[in-house]
């Protein structure tokens, strides 16, 4: 199976920090990004403008530390290249964490882990597909 379109950036990170409050604050407060959603009491979306900040609250301080890093993704420009490189990934037997699937606020996205098992999202988002970095 042929690869799909390339990955039009890594522009998505989320980190699960114990100083939930804190670090809202800190991203939004003194590096001045924008909270795009809160999607609960645990879990907030920021940006700058072209890219996508994930924070979630650990419940306990060892669910944090020195490994903050949940997962990173990968911006596609479309659904169908999201399932393109699902199906892609699949046949080259890399790791499914689940299927393609729909969030709330219009993305979609999956995930599967590398060889050192980090968590990697490909991911379709409104606010940020189809936006090319000069």
């Amino acid at each position: 199976m042929q690869r799909p379109k390339a990955f039009n950036g890594l522009r998505h990170l989320a980190l699960k920090v114990y100083q939930f409050e804190e670090c809202l604050h800190f991203y939004h407060e003194i590096m001045g990004m924008e909270i795009l959603r809160r999607a609960n009491d645990n879990l907030v979306y920021l940006s700058c403008g072209n890219d996508n900040l994930s924070l979630s609250r650990a419940h306990h301080p060892q669910d944090s530390g020195q490994h903050n890093l949940d997962h990173f993704g990968f911006i596609v420009d479309s659904k169908q290249d999201l399932q393109n490189w699902y199906d892609f990934l699949q046949s080259q037997g890399v790791p499914l964490l689940d299927t393609p699937h729909d969030h709330s606020d219009g993305a979609r996205s999956f995930h599967c882990t590398d060889p050192a098992s980090n968590v990697v999202q490909p991911l379709y988002h409104p606010a940020v597909s189809g936006q090319k970095l000069q």
